[in-house]
């Protein structure tokens, strides 16, 4: 019996070897290796934004993939409108057509926590974005706030994405901040203007972060909401500084000569947006080759 059995594994061996020479039995697959993961991290600036805009663009043209976006303040509404929709193309069609208005809708009827309400924000969002809650968004993302009851960044990665863009534009001072669940939530740029960590926590291999907040210098401060903005310009600047370490790339439109409110220049915020991603695209390249 043993004999028989012996006999009969060594001639399946050979008929096997033989269907495999002839090619009736196809070769062993190999298990296609991933690529790295890249995130993409929008900083605040309020409307240097638009610059954002321009550097996706280039992204997209240059097929440098996207596996997650992270937002912060400006960042995250740029953020939520691409990774609902990757397409760059629908991506600027929108952007021109955002006005100062969708933005800061003020109000003297409840202005007890700040002149903007917010809603009108809110409301471009759930009108312009297709996806509705984090989980319908094409693009893992993440909105980044800042709790204003415990003073730590809390990320928004389910739920209403309306409501978190909205808290993470919330200009303390300026916005009402955006009350979810019994806590206030207030613009991340407070505590977080570029969410490197963030990426990095959840598990991005390459970070590419656009910062907006280099240069900050600003002649023509002559109101309340000019004092606020200014504030939170530099106190973004020192954050990015001294804690948003640990990115890979990091692009820096040239936009400082723009006012923090001024939606008149959304072509060159985006041309500015463009030419300085063009610049860095040799390091994004090379990282993207040297990890795959």
């Amino acid at each position: 019996m043993k004999i028989k059995k012996t006999a009969f594994s060594f001639l399946a061996c050979i008929f096997f070897v033989a269907l495999w020479g002839c090619g009736t039995l196809p070769p062993p697959t190999k298990e296609k290796k991933e690529g790295p993961k890249v995130a993409l991290v929008l900083g605040g600036g309020a409307a240097r934004g638009f610059a954002h805009v321009g550097v996706i663009r280039v992204l997209e043209q240059e097929k440098i993939p996207i596996h997650m976006i992270v937002g912060t303040s400006v960042g995250s509404l740029i953020g939520a409108l691409y990774a609902a929709d990757p397409n760059s193309l629908n991506l600027e069609w929108l952007a021109f057509s955002i006005e100062k208005e969708d933005i800061f809708d003020y109000t003297v009827l409840s202005a007890k926590m700040g002149p903007v309400s917010g809603e009108r924000l809110e409301k471009f969002v759930q009108t312009k974005v297709k996806a509705k809650t984090f989980e319908q968004m094409k693009i893992p993302f993440y909105a980044v706030t800042t709790d204003l009851n415990t003073g730590n960044t809390w990320v928004f990665e389910k739920g209403s994405l309306a409501k978190a863009v909205r808290a993470s534009c919330s200009i303390p001072g300026i916005f009402h901040p955006v009350e979810l669940g019994g806590r206030l939530y207030v613009d991340g740029g407070v505590t977080n203007n570029l969410p490197v960590d963030v990426a990095r926590a959840k598990g991005a291999d390459i970070v590419i972060a656009v910062s907006i907040s280099k240069n900050i210098q600003n002649p023509q401060i002559s109101t309340l909401v000019d004092v606020i903005l200014q504030s939170i310009a530099i106190m973004g600047r020192e954050l990015v500084l001294y804690k948003s370490r640990g990115y890979d790339v990091l692009i820096e439109p040239n936009v400082g000569d723009v006012g923090l409110t001024d939606f008149t220049q959304k072509k060159r915020l985006m041309e500015a947006g463009m030419q300085a991603t063009k610049q860095a695209l040799p390091k994004i390249k090379k990282l993207l080759e040297e990890k795959s």
